[in-house]
């Protein structure tokens, strides 16, 4: 291939996880249709949802956010696979494109359309401004992101709402389609529903993503080993780490870890320095509801307003046949810094592990962090911490130096690993 052409069949790497295909050409359809879409319904920005509406007062009437939506815009380069769509016609190149299409998907459930997942609508929207110099500025903007937070909550309500399972049906780009369940074999037999009712029983899409397990289909390993640590969602493993800083340059290419960032200067912070993290991303797909990894109980959570779509300013355009842009996938370390987050500390049960911490991280989309435990709760090995609604999702495990946790060799990184399983060890002290 001669320098500065772009294969569009090639798979792109930074689309783990099966949130955005890794084929870019079905990225380009699905964004075609959609503008498609946007133009037949010729609605005016004075026809737009009162959120949508908002938003845009908020670049209109603010200079500097003003700039960067024009710039992130302008930044993007004019050349294979940035500039046309396989029409022909430009990408989204302006903001009130970006908000006509908004409007749009902020009043529909994700469909399972060409035999994959557009699991990140907004995401695919702002795929390359994303990488860009502006657009980092801006969506790292407290008030851009306050915006965000306001559009997602109109859409999770419609996501909560009975007219989101128009999508829950066995028609073409349903979730109970033989294409969509050739992505998800035995589904009846895994997760509890109900094939005969309507929508198989679910009542929402936001029902349907947190589905449940049947019992049983989890078993916890060694429940009551408190030597063994288990994992906490089902999950793929993006990196594990030792002798965690307590700041450090978590915008790097390599994505240090930054602890008092992560854990946003918490008082209990401080015993993690020096420890360990084992992180772990869930797939469109996955299981999205989290689980205790040790019996212990629990001592205090936190809920933590973040960015949605900043990404690490070392993954943006750097080559010439292809792109390293917009991707939540290859910033997860770097997001664990910034992005919307709970943290809940658990004091295990078992001394020589004592405090530790579970930190749920939001990537994109609605990105909701929903803990279901409080301070003071006895947890056991597998019992619910909380849920991920709708929107891409990481998670870390956090000891400290003390701990001398031991991860297992059966998994090392891009593994996936089911709910349950014994991922580590911790030994007992010498005496």
């Amino acid at each position: 291939m001669s320098p500065g052409r772009y294969d569009r069949t090639r798979p792109v790497r930074h689309r783990v996880g099966g949130w955005l295909p890794k084929d870019q050409r079905v990225l380009e359809a699905w964004l075609d249709r959609k503008i498609k879409a946007i133009e037949q319904r010729n609605r005016k920005a004075a026809d737009w949802h009162p959120v949508i509406q908002e938003f845009q007062h908020l670049i209109e009437s603010d200079a500097e956010i003003w700039m960067g939506f024009h710039q992130m815009f302008e930044q993007v380069p004019l050349k294979p696979p940035y500039n046309n769509d396989p029409t022909g016609k430009p990408q989204v190149r302006n903001y009130l494109v970006m908000l006509g299409l908004f409007d749009l998907i902020i009043s529909e459930a994700p469909a399972y359309e060409d035999d994959d997942l557009v699991g990140f609508p907004i995401n695919a929207i702002l795929d390359w401004p994303m990488g860009t110099p502006a657009g980092f500025t801006a969506f790292v903007n407290p008030k851009v992101n306050a915006m965000f937070h306001k559009m997602f909550n109109v859409w999770s309500a419609y996501l909560e709402s009975p007219a989101s399972t128009a999508v829950l049906t066995s028609d073409p780009g349903g979730w109970f389609s033989p294409e969509a369940q050739s992505a998800m074999p035995n589904f009846a037999e895994t997760f509890v529903c109900d094939p005969s009712a309507p929508h198989w029983g679910f009542q929402s899409w936001d029902n349907f993503f947190t589905r449940l397990f049947r019992p049983g289909v989890r078993p916890v390993e060694l429940p009551d080993n408190d030597s063994i640590v288990n994992s906490a969602c089902e999950s793929t493993v993006y990196k594990i780490a030792h002798k965690i800083k307590k700041r450090d340059q978590f915008w790097l290419k390599d994505e240090p870890y930054s602890l008092f960032h992560m854990l946003n200067n918490d008082p209990l912070a401080e015993q993690f320095i020096g420890g360990s993290i084992w992180q772990a991303f869930l797939s469109a797909l996955n299981y999205h509801r989290w689980a205790s990894p040790v019996n212990g109980k629990i001592v205090k959570t936190v809920n933590i307003p973040g960015t949605y779509y900043a990404e690490s300013p070392a993954m943006g355009f750097v080559n010439e046949e292809g792109p390293d842009p917009a991707a939540p996938n290859l910033s997860q370390s770097f997001i664990t810094a910034i992005a919307a987050r709970a943290l809940i500390f658990i004091e295990a049960n078992n001394p020589t592990i004592g405090l530790m911490c579970f930190v749920a991280v939001g990537m994109a989309e609605v990105s909701t962090c929903e803990v279901t435990v409080k301070p003071g709760d006895i947890v056991k090995k597998g019992e619910q911490l909380g849920m991920f609604h709708f929107g891409g999702s990481t998670h870390c495990l956090i000891f400290r130096p003390e701990t001398n946790i031991q991860f297992s060799g059966d998994f090392p990184v891009h593994t996936p690993v089911k709910l349950n399983v014994a991922i580590a060890t911790v030994p007992s002290p010498a005496r």
